[in-house]
């Protein structure tokens, strides 16, 4: 029997079930396949393949079905092979900041002392990875004799997909809406709106914000965390309460089966989910995690450590792609990852199981770089087949990166110039990652297509660390394979 003769129903799951290089082998058969190929076949992929990517998010839909599967086989190739662009984006600061990074689908903002830094995304052509240039500088510091005011944190919010509208927090405790108006002339500086929003008492300062849907979860430096509905205009839909640690970062998480929000701290218990109901926080902690030798200590004996890294796990880690897998980076230099939908309570000491209160999980796995301690200061998940997991480290500019599909194999990068500061914040696409440290952010492109119009045109300036090929688009940087 001839696979034509089947019924196209039965074609399509078949269809389903093979990869790129079939898929490109059963199109070149005959004329009906090569269709149902097109048809079907490539859209099938997609779906059964995400690759999510905020920079990505505007132009795939535009593009073909084969050319989104073409330009996500060569970006995995691209990772598979450690073959990138690492470029800065900026020269350095003058001093040593703690910037931050915030990103939507239209651009990439870092927050660095008191200046936004907005980064456009443009489109280059159908399957070329987008480009990136700066769109303008926005300063909170109007006149040179003020003060600096130290931005702590930023995030988009939603605004009706205009893309522009942020909360930012600073050290002095306030905390303000900000809507960026984009310049004509590009590196120039942009104009904004700015409203001044509701702080935390006493004016403890935002260490973390984390936003999904409507909502935005607020973590202070002291511990006090608060949810609020920002599409609501009545004060009953937000909530409080005190986590009383020393806070570092949050991870809201509407979308999962339980809602909750993830709090990283410094304690004896430094990650606690927290559940949500009915738009409220509960303050009763539903589960701790705990490392593999903490969850058999009893609790009088725990060592006090500390989380400052948050995410959801990638769409293709061996536990599925769930809201329910939490990676965590600890100050211990361990990666490790949850999963929260383990009902069943480890083994713990017998005074600690019968008493009742927040599940005890241990970690499902654990990621490390056997040559190094150094904590993690952030961590995101998505990279080559969805199945990556980037961590900023507290020295030296690296960033290591394990695929889940292959735990014991990492392999890590220092950024280029090879600021001697830790890698502060972190986002990771399907084709890019963007880091910044203490002195510029970067970025590392696996994407195909890319020109010298991809990205900010930068000069040479003598002592700037950077070095450079004749020719080549990637500045030098160093790439070390790493186990554990």
């Amino acid at each position: 029997m001839s696979l034509t003769t089947l019924p196209t129903d039965i074609l399509i799951l078949v269809l389903e079930g093979l990869g790129v290089l079939e898929l490109i082998a059963l199109s070149s058969t005959c004329h009906k396949l090569h269709s149902m190929v097109y048809e079907f076949g490539w859209v099938g992929y997609l779906r059964s393949n995400p690759r999510p990517s905020y920079g990505l998010s505007s132009l795939r839909p535009k593009w073909s079905p084969r050319c989104r599967v073409q330009y996500d086989y060569l970006t995995d190739t691209a990772w598979e092979k450690f073959n990138f662009v690492a470029r800065p984006l900026s020269r350095p600061w003058q001093g040593k900041l703690q910037p931050t990074l915030a990103i939507s689908p239209s651009r990439l903002v870092v927050a660095a002392g008191s200046t936004l830094y907005s980064y456009k995304f443009g489109n280059l052509g159908e399957g070329l990875s987008p480009s990136i240039h700066l769109e303008g500088t926005f300063s909170f510091v109007e006149e040179p004799h003020e003060p600096s005011r130290n931005i702590t944190g930023a995030t988009f919010v939603q605004d009706g997909g205009r893309d522009r509208t942020l909360y930012v927090a600073f050290q002095d405790g306030a905390i303000e809406r900000v809507m960026l108006i984009a310049s004509e002339l590009n590196g120039k500086t942009i104009s904004a709106t700015r409203t001044i929003v509701p702080s935390f008492p006493n004016f403890d300062f935002v260490e973390s914000f984390s936003f999904d849907r409507d909502s935005l979860l607020s973590l202070s430096s002291t511990g006090l965390a608060k949810l609020e509905n920002l599409s609501a205009s009545d004060e009953s839909s937000s909530s409080m309460i005190e986590v009383k640690s020393r806070s570092w970062v949050s991870l809201l998480s509407l979308n999962s089966s339980t809602p909750y929000a993830a709090f990283g701290t410094s304690s004896t218990t430094p990650v606690a989910i927290h559940p949500i109901t009915n738009t409220q926080l509960s303050s009763v902690p539903s589960a701790i995690l705990y490392t593999d030798k903490g969850v058999t200590l009893p609790t009088d004996r725990l060592p006090s450590t500390a989380v400052y890294g948050l995410s959801h796990a990638p769409p293709s880690s061996p536990w599925g792609s769930s809201k329910e897998i939490v990676v965590t980076g600890w100050f211990d230099g361990v990666v490790r990852c949850y999963d929260l939908r383990s009902s069943t309570c480890t083994s713990l000491e017998s005074g600690r199981t019968q008493n009742p209160g927040p599940i005890p999980l241990r970690p499902v796995m654990s990621l490390s770089d056997k040559w190094s301690e150094e904590p993690i200061y952030s961590v995101s998940c998505g990279g080559g087949s969805s199945s990556h997991i980037a961590a900023g480290t507290a020295r030296h500019s690296v960033v290591s990166f394990w695929d889940v599909r292959y735990p014991k194999e990492g392999w890590k990068v220092y950024a280029p110039g090879n600021d001697p500061s830790p890698v502060y914040s972190v986002i990771l696409e399907s084709s890019r990652f963007f880091g910044v440290t203490q002195s510029r952010p970067f970025v590392y492109d696996f994407g195909p297509g890319l020109t010298a119009n991809t990205y900010p045109p930068l000069t040479h300036v003598r002592g700037d660390g950077l070095k450079q090929r004749r020719g080549s688009l990637s500045f030098s940087v160093m790439v070390v394979p790493h186990s554990h």
